[in-house]
Parts: C-alpha cells; structure tokens; sequence
C-alpha cells in the first residue's frame, strides 16, 4: 500500500514537472530573434539568481553537502542545464516547436532502455515483455507527429531543409544531455534518502550561476568583438527577455527540477524516465496554442498513443534480480 502511494505521488511529481519543463519550449518561440545561446545564459543566470535567496533559507542543509555533492551539482548544471537547453533553443529556432519537441519526446524511451540496462541491480528490472507495450506505443505516438510535421515540411516551398535537418541534429543532442541528466540525478538522490530533493534543486542553481556568469560575460564580449549588431546585453525587446527568462528560471528551472527530484526519490529510474513524456505533451500544447490552430487528426492519434503508453508503463512493476543475476549484468 504504502509502495502504491508513494508511486501515485510520485507520478503526480512528474505530471507537475512536465507541465512546468514545457514552458522551456516557449521562450525560444517568442524570441526567434535572440541567440539561442544568450537565451541558454540568460535563463540560467536567472535560475542561479532565484536560488541565492533560497540557497539562504537552505543554508543549514547546504552545508551539509561534501565537495564531492558540489562537483556532481557542477556536472548536472553544465550537461543537463546549460548545454541541454542551449542544444535545445538552437534547434527548435531552426525546425521550429512540434519537431524538436517530438525529437525530444524519444527521450521516455532512450531513458527507459537505458535506465533497464544499468540500474537493474538498485531498482529491480522491469521486464521487457512488459515493458515493450509501452515503449512501442510511446514510438508509434512519436512516428504519428513526427509524420505530420514532415509532410507540412514538403508542402513548403520555401522551406530550409539543411537547416530543419541541423535543428533535428542539435534535437539529438538535446536528448544525448537529458539521457545523461536523470540517470546521474536519480543516483545522488537514490544513494542520499535523507536529503532534500529541495535542498539538491537548489545546489543545482547556485552550481549553474557562476557557469551561467562566465557564458554571459564571453558571449557579450565575443560580440563585441565580432562588432555583431545584437544589442547586448538585454537585446531589443529588454523588459520581454527579462520577465521570461525569469518566469523560466524560477517555474521550469526551481521547481521543475523540485519536482522532478520528487518524482525521481519515488520512482524506479526506468518508470521516471518514460513520464518524461508528460513534457512532451505540454510542450505539444503550448505550441499549438501559440499557432492559433488545432492539431491535426494523426497529431491528435500520436498524442493519444502517448497517454495510453504512460498508462501502460504504470502497470508494470519492478522484479528484483537475483544477486548472481545482479552480478552478472554489471
């Protein structure tokens, strides 16, 4: 019963982060004009920022962490924040938002494969008889919106295709970060029970501000010296970027990455790694809102085939491997 519980809360967790994280695919929609690099910083500047108050507040658990926690925080801020989002922001500029976001929507599925392969041993392995309904369902719903897109691609004369092709590229390596990111996270939060997922969300930022400082610092100055026409260091529209970065910073960075520390302390890495999905389609409605119009029928199956597999993947439940088993597959 109590497992069931904290499974359900759990998956509540992830519902929030998703709903949260989806707001990332916004920002470089509404700001098609600003580097997707000054947006990566300037986000994160505005992460790092937003946890120093709260970093204050926390500052008994904080000191709590070893130089060893400070390194892994470092690590997680640079790959899972900074180079992710700015991988990401690149590529949905150059494909445009329902593209990169479905892209990045394999991510339930390279998680989940991934997260099988290595962490049976601490979290049971979920079979893959089992778990193969959900994976397929969760591709088909992938391949359903990725069609979509594609055959609106043909039908635009005036499309770039070489430069949708190097937005789908740097998509990839979005999902090559946010691989790497939950794995890693999920191991200090599993192998520290007692911490505070808060506490860790926190590290996270005032680990990320002095990176997010030295890439706004080089990146204004690379301008300068470039004589690159952008006005830095707010750009043209100063009160916008400031305002979203900010709203991005506190909602999808802070307690975002809260949440997802949540869900991750409660859940088997596999199963987390699938609800990833839940960003994915929060990101697929915003988008569309931001089109003004419907999505297409064959979107709309996509999305379903989606649910159905998040659905399904809550079904199934972790076997616990022998230890000779357990031995073996490491």
């Amino acid at each position: 019963m109590r497992q069931a519980a904290a499974m359900l809360l759990g998956t509540l967790y992830a519902l929030l982060a998703g709903l949260l994280w989806g707001l990332v695919f916004v920002g470089p929609l509404l700001l098609p004009e600003y580097p997707a690099a000054l947006q990566s910083v300037g986000r994160y500047l505005a992460f790092g920022l937003i946890a120093l108050p709260l970093a204050w507040l926390d500052r008994k658990a904080l000191r709590q962490l070893t130089r060893a926690d400070w390194i892994e925080a470092l690590k997680l801020a640079a790959i899972g924040n900074l180079l992710y989002y700015l991988c990401l922001a690149s590529a949905i500029q150059r494909a445009g938002g329902p593209l990169p976001t479905m892209i990045i929507g394999t991510l339930p599925v390279v998680i989940a494969i991934s997260a099988n392969l290595r962490d049976a041993r601490r979290d049971g392995r979920l079979p893959w008889a089992s778990l193969a309904p959900s994976l397929l369902l969760i591709a088909a719903g992938i391949g359903c919106v990725n069609q979509v897109e594609l055959q609106a691609l043909r039908a635009d004369a005036n499309a770039d295709i070489g430069r949708y092709a190097l937005g789908g590229l740097l998509a990839f390596g979005a999902v090559a970060c946010w691989t790497w990111y939950p794995l890693r996270n999920a191991d200090w939060l599993r192998a520290h029970p007692g911490r505070s997922p808060r506490t860790w969300a926190t590290a996270q930022g005032i680990a990320v501000l002095p990176l997010a400082l030295i890439g706004y610092i080089a990146l204004w100055a690379y301008m300068g010296v470039s004589h690159d026409s952008f006005p830095m260091p707010f750009g043209p529209r100063p009160g916008f970027f400031i305002a979203l970065m900010v709203a991005i910073g506190l909602f999808a960075s802070w307690v975002g990455t809260l949440c997802w520390n949540e869900a991750s302390q409660r859940l088997p890495t596999a199963l987390a790694g699938q609800l990833i999905v839940f960003e994915t389609l929060f990101a697929l409605t915003y988008a569309f809102i931001l089109r003004g119009r419907l999505p297409q029928p064959l979107t709309l199956l996509g999305i379903a085939l989606l649910i159905a597999g998040v659905v399904w993947a809550l079904r199934v439940k972790p076997v616990a491997l022998p230890d000779t088993q357990a031995d073996s597959a490491h």
